[in-house]
């Protein structure tokens, strides 16, 4: 399983940001933000971009450090 949930995972820690805050600003149940940060399902591509959409909302530092970690390579080839 993926790359974005380690990354959502990871900035989730970092910034203290609850999956919670997380599932309210997407307006989804909580149990689907658990299920990525815990590698169970991937999201989508477009719910990849909500979420830095909405992490931009909550702190846009976790924001920038989510898309790097999730396309950091692909980024650093740029």
């Amino acid at each position: 399983m993926g790359k974005a949930g380690k990354a959502l995972k990871q900035v989730l820690e970092t910034y203290g940001i609850t999956q919670g805050k997380v599932s309210s600003a997407l307006e989804i149940s909580t149990s689907n933000v658990y299920r990525w940060c815990n590698e169970v399902r991937d999201p989508t591509a477009e719910r990849v971009y909500e979420l830095a959409q909405a992490l931009q909302e909550i702190d846009p530092a976790a924001a920038r450090d989510f898309v790097r970690l999730y396309l950091g390579e692909f980024l650093e080839e740029r």
